[in-house]
């Protein structure tokens, strides 16, 4: 498993975008982790799946909520990671209202998720396999915090203690 002092590993998460611009055309664009990690410090948030309860109810508007102050402590940027295609992740984030405070990267193979070891079988519940529940910093494309939930938990990997974490980096 990814640990604090690590580097993301390489890959690209797929992201909807809403409007054309700045070279990204409308529909899913591709990022390589690499080059949009370089010389930013990004709090990345993941969870098992879009429109699920607890990720719905709690995590995005939770993040949604506190982005200004994120940014405030020194974030450039917020990204919620799930194991779900560049479609649904777009759909989710108008439904959440996350534009302009938090990306919505689809890791739509669990490519990501299998690299940092992070991952989350939800086969017998007909999800097949997911993104664990977790939050972290991270600087320049190192790890400087992890927060990982344990099975069906929400206590560690929310915006709050991600904002106290940013504010002490």
């Amino acid at each position: 498993m990814i640990k604090v002092g690590d580097r993301l590993p390489a890959g690209t998460f797929q992201e909807f975008i809403e409007v054309e611009g700045n070279g990204c055309s409308i529909g899913p664009n591709a990022f390589d982790i690499e080059k949009a990690t370089a010389g930013k410090k990004i709090a990345i948030f993941a969870l098992p799946g879009a429109y699920t309860p607890t990720c719905s109810a709690k995590h995005v508007p939770g993040f949604v909520e506190k982005a200004d102050a994120l940014k405030r402590a020194g974030v450039d940027e917020i990204w919620c990671v799930s194991v779900n295609d560049a479609f649904v992740m777009g759909a989710w984030g108008r439904d959440q209202k996350t534009g302009g405070k938090v990306r919505m990267m689809a890791d739509g193979s669990a490519d990501f998720a299998k690299a940092t070891g992070l991952t989350l079988d939800l086969t017998a519940r007909g999800m097949g396999l997911r993104s664990n529940r977790y939050s972290m910093l991270v600087v320049d494309g190192v790890v400087k915090t992890l927060n990982v939930e344990a099975p069906g938990k929400f206590e560690v990997s929310d915006a709050d203690t991600m904002l106290q974490q940013a504010t002490a980096a």
